[in-house]
């Protein structure tokens, strides 16, 4: 305790909403959730996450009084692995049952920024050897072959322990999980349904199978 989810994924594929609607259904078991917003490069993404863990938030109070969901944001601190461990380090000293970490959005191209992810696992790791305990890749179910590109980077950079679909309230079949979980091998764990902060849930293979057959 605390478990640490590492959130990752490229720009558009619905990350920091999905940490929030991840943040709320947690809460909603009674879990006590650190958000931290490692997304240090987009200046609106600090305030994005704010108002989707104030929604989050809305899911009630812990025990002691406080909100079940809270965001890390910490003034100054530009450094993105320096805010994964500082987060961790108010999780662990404040009793959080979870701390989420979004990320900033980035290419599988680009070298540098995958590097970047690479050393907030090693930072976490300091501090517990076993954190990050999941890394979840949000793919957006549009994208096609290019979430299958992603997958397999992303995957090879982190080793990755699931993935997240998003955006498959539109017309979007989703049938790139097939490519994922077969050339891949990664567990599809939850998809995006609309964008209501319940709209998170958990990936049924059948009812999947079914709607693409349909």
């Amino acid at each position: 305790k605390p478990s640490v989810l590492m959130v990752v994924g490229v720009n558009g594929a619905g990350k920091t909403t999905t940490v929030g609607k991840l943040a709320a259904k947690l809460a909603g078991r009674g879990r006590r959730v650190l958000v931290a917003a490692g997304d240090t490069f987009r200046a609106a993404a600090g305030e994005q996450l704010k108002t989707w863990t104030e929604r989050a938030a809305v899911a009630g109070d812990s025990a002691e009084g406080k909100p079940l969901v809270e965001i890390f944001d910490p003034p100054g601190v530009t450094e993105p692995s320096a805010v994964a461990y500082q987060a961790l380090e108010k999780g662990r000293a404040q009793g959080f049952d979870i701390v989420i970490i979004d990320t900033a959005g980035r290419l599988h191209t680009q070298k540098n920024l995958m590097e970047e992810l690479k050393k907030m696992k090693r930072v976490l790791a300091k501090l517990d050897p076993s954190a990050p305990h999941e890394t979840l890749l949000v793919l957006d179910a549009n994208s096609g072959q290019n979430a299958l590109i992603q997958a397999k980077e992303f995957h090879g950079a982190l080793t990755v322990d699931g993935v997240v679909l998003t955006k498959l309230d539109g017309s979007a079949k989703g049938g790139v999980a097939v490519g994922i979980s077969h050339e891949v091998g990664l567990p599809i764990k939850l998809i995006g349904v609309g964008e209501k902060i319940g709209d998170l849930r958990q990936f049924v293979a059948e009812e999947f199978v079914e709607s693409i057959l349909g």
